[in-house]
């Protein structure tokens, strides 16, 4: 086995077939990823007062059902998505309790909630055949390089400032995760270099037992088998909630575009032309009404999982579906589930460091390799208002009021992703021909 691993040289070239690692390695590499994914997943349900269990379960199942409608071809997990996090807070907003703060989850109104992210899931479908009707290559005209590009860096910052507030409640713990990372992703050799998120976290962890920084009373209050799904928060409709929550579609339509660029410049592999856009996005569609429809959060195709993918070069989709196995095993032990959500956050922050970074920098890559030219104003104009869209206007986003009682919320990276697109069909100048990806090895490459 050491001289195969030292033949494919493990953490420096690109791992198509994990099979080469055996069985154990690939599900240690599964592992991780559900490390990886797992803080960010259970963060939406407890916002929301939704389910982390059902999370869990539609998050494993979403990113399997992914894998079979994208024919297994594409390394991306599925994950419990932020985006509607503000929908959420309008249909079912908190309760007051006795003394008058917003804490009471709204069992109520949840379930018309998840009603709405049914529809949002079927609105991806719209899109995605679209693309089957007119081509890949006529809709990917309006998603060059340079409006993709600048998007994924924007993803990767938008998210730096929850790895800081992450970080900030115990720095060195951040700092001893990250220093872990990043000696053992540099100067580890074989699998040690391909596993420096899981050892960062154990070594970490282990710092955090020793000063006394990790509390045990989640384990204690949880149950040790638990059912998943619970049938009174299954989705309801209403017409409002529908409303409210469908236009959030259209923002995290645009950031799976990029979230799909940045997994294939990652890979050098064209994900976007095979298996297709138009199946990446039915897959992601599908699985946020799947989610939806059982009472979980809506899916989204993780940033965390893809800057693992960067940091180890193990590219295999096998991997994901293996993170997906062990999601869906802990959304029915709350007792397990309960155990890693004891990791310190600061611990999150000082891992969520280096891979959202990873992001931005696969983003910046994807810019370089397909030689955007920035002597032309248009590719100047179209990446800094991009940029600046994205950064100034943050989570927070900006609203719409369309009636008294009815208005829209569109996230930075949703205004960034339609400005750029909308500034690449006025400016003049794009003469961006999209690769179809009909060669042997196929490859992001783009024509700018």
């Amino acid at each position: 086995m050491e001289e195969k691993e030292k033949k494919i040289k493990i953490g420096e070239t690109g791992i198509y077939d994990a099979r080469q690692l055996g069985t154990p390695k690939m599900l240690i590499l599964g592992l991780q990823h559900t490390f990886a994914m797992f803080g960010a997943t259970v963060l939406v349900p407890i916002i929301t007062g939704l389910s982390i269990s059902t999370a869990l379960l539609m998050a494993g199942l979403g990113t399997l059902l992914f894998h079979l409608l994208t024919g297994g071809k594409v390394p991306a997990f599925l994950g419990s998505s932020f985006a509607f996090l503000g929908g959420f807070a309008i249909v079912a907003p908190k309760l007051m309790d006795a003394n008058g703060e917003a804490t009471i989850t709204n069992t109520e109104m949840l379930p018309y909630a998840c009603g709405g992210v049914v529809f949002s899931g079927l609105l991806y479908l719209v899109l995605s055949g679209l693309i089957s009707v007119f081509g890949v290559k006529r809709i990917m005209r309006f998603f060059p390089p340079v409006v993709t590009g600048p998007i994924i860096i924007a993803i990767g910052l938008t998210l730096a400032p929850s790895a800081i507030t992450n970080c900030s409640s115990n720095w060195l713990l951040a700092f001893i995760a990250l220093a872990t990372v990043i000696v053992c992703n540099i100067f580890g050799k074989g699998m040690i270099k391909i596993l420096p998120i899981l050892i960062g976290i154990v070594v970490s962890y282990i710092a955090a037992l020793l000063m006394n920084a990790v509390d045990f009373s989640a384990i204690e209050k949880a149950d040790i088998v638990g059912v998943a799904l619970d049938p009174a928060a299954f989705a309801k409709f209403d017409l409002s909630a529908i409303l409210t929550i469908l236009p959030i579609a259209l923002a995290t339509m645009m950031e799976h575009i990029g979230d799909i660029a940045a997994i294939s410049a990652t890979c050098q592999k064209n994900y976007l032309a095979n298996p297709g856009l138009h199946r990446t996005l039915l897959g992601d569609g599908l699985a946020t009404s799947l989610a939806g429809l059982f009472g979980g959060p809506a899916n989204t195709t993780y940033g965390e999982n893809t800057g693992v993918l960067a940091l180890t070069k193990v590219y295999d989709p096998k991997v994901m579906r293996i993170a997906a196995c062990f999601a869906i095993f802990l959304s029915f032990f709350p007792k397990f589930e309960a155990v890693i959500q004891t990791i310190p956050t600061a611990i999150i922050g000082g891992i969520s460091f280096v891979l959202y970074g990873m992001i931005s920098a696969v983003g910046a890559r994807n810019l370089v390799e397909n030689k955007v030219d920035f002597t032309k104003s248009r590719n100047l104009i179209i990446t800094a208002v991009i940029l600046v869209c994205a950064l100034g206007f943050g989570s927070a986003g900006l609203t719409f009021q369309i009636t008294s009682t009815y208005s829209i919320t569109l996230s930075g990276l949703a205004i960034s992703a339609i400005a750029g697109i909308l500034l690449n069909i006025i400016l003049p100048g794009n003469d961006y021909v999209f690769d179809s990806g009909e060669k042997e090895e196929p490859a992001v490459t783009f024509k700018v």
